[in-house]
């Protein structure tokens, strides 16, 4: 059985956002296929870890990302219990990897959520080319990279050199292997928590609000998509869930009598991507795969997504589940919307046998050697 030791930077349990998610259910379905102990900080909740150990050795601060000690705790780990390879969830702790790599001589994966330095130059950060520097030194160096997405490798192979052999897409995932069975009753239950009609359609967007391309979605579906649908003669409630809505947008009272209805942090996502006929993605701008898409979709969830929100995601797979729309075409969005809520239709089974985490960390285990 492999042996692997996983670095995670950042406390991942619980999980509030779809990075922490993935990175936490990668681990719990990987560890039932090979013996994985991951090193994170003490900000992770040990009570929910599945199906691996977790050492809590790193600071729970900046200074993390520079700590020395962590090269020779590292080391002894390895040692003692024989570990084959070493993993870095992101590239930022790159140095490290590269050091242990060289000391203990096992292979180095580093397994990427998106090219890093493209989401933060999206987001206006100047500092980007200091960071494209560094991720491309660090993806040189690795013996495997996972990459998120088809798009993220053909981008790390051309614009990095990487070999295209060393380079493997390895998405997110579902725990889900097959269609929910209960849709319905949770579209029951959403509709008594915020009194929503039995004959109005539920539509959904979910995420860390206070993620500035997250937030300028809302604004979106506020003042570009929601007026057009008003327009038409559909009963429907949107939904917003996420923590960090901006002042700005003052809770969203401005748009509660327009059918908008801002929920806020909720306790169970699932609950809601279950409930909702249409989940909409008019995101703009970030890098890699959107993982609300990939839930959307396993819950039997139709999604209308702005061209770039649908990066990485396999439309093949999908079928017509997914429907992708050229940005900023809000006409052509809300036109959409009307028209798969007339006409519901069911995720393929084709979408399960690429995304069920099952299979993905079996092809992440078969790609090394």
């Amino acid at each position: 059985m492999k042996k692997i030791v996983s670095i995670v930077s950042y406390s991942i349990l619980p999980y509030s956002s779809g990075g922490q998610k993935s990175i936490a259910q990668f681990n719990e379905f990987l560890g039932t296929q090979c013996d994985l102990t991951v090193i994170s900080t003490s900000g992770n909740d040990a009570s929910l870890v599945k199906n691996y150990h977790l050492l809590p050795l790193m600071k729970n601060n900046l200074l993390k990302f520079f700590d020395l000690s962590l090269f020779f705790k590292l080391i002894k780990l390895i040692q003692s219990k024989k570990i084959n390879y070493l993993m870095l969830e992101h590239p930022y702790m790159g140095w490290l990897g590269w050091l242990v790599k060289l000391r203990c001589k096992i292979p180095l994966i580093i397994h990427t959520h998106n090219v890093e330095y493209l989401r933060f130059k999206s987001v206006g950060k100047k500092w980007w080319p200091l960071l494209m520097w560094y991720e491309k030194c660090v993806l040189t160096v690795a013996d495997y990279v996972f990459c998120i997405s088809e798009e993220d490798k053909q981008f790390m192979i051309t614009r990095f050199s990487l070999p295209a052999g060393k380079c493997h897409v390895i998405t997110f995932g579902l725990p889900l292997p097959a269609v929910p069975a209960d849709k319905a009753i949770c579209a029951n239950t959403v509709r008594k928590m915020h009194n929503i009609d039995s004959d109005s359609s539920i539509i959904l967007f979910n995420g860390l609000l206070s993620y500035a391309p997250n937030a300028n979605a809302v604004r979106d579906i506020a003042q570009n998509i929601n007026p057009l649908l008003l327009k038409s003669n559909l009963k429907y409630k949107i939904i917003i869930c996420g923590k960090g809505l901006p002042e700005d947008l003052n809770g969203l009272k401005d748009y509660t009598n327009q059918n908008i209805i801002y929920a806020g942090l909720v306790p169970d996502i699932e609950l809601y991507f279950k409930a909702s006929d249409i989940f909409i993605n008019p995101i703009l701008s970030g890098g890699g795969i959107k993982t609300k898409l990939v839930e959307a979709l396993g819950f039997n969830t139709t999604v209308i997504s702005a061209e770039t929100g649908a990066i990485g995601c396999d439309k093949q797979a999908s079928g017509n589940k997914l429907i992708v729309v050229k940005d900023n075409d809000w006409e052509t969005f809300a036109a959409e919307v009307i028209d798969k809520l007339k006409a519901p239709i069911q995720t393929p089974d084709t979408f399960y046998a690429k995304y069920y985490w099952g299979n993905i960390t079996k092809k992440a285990l078969d790609a090394i050697s």
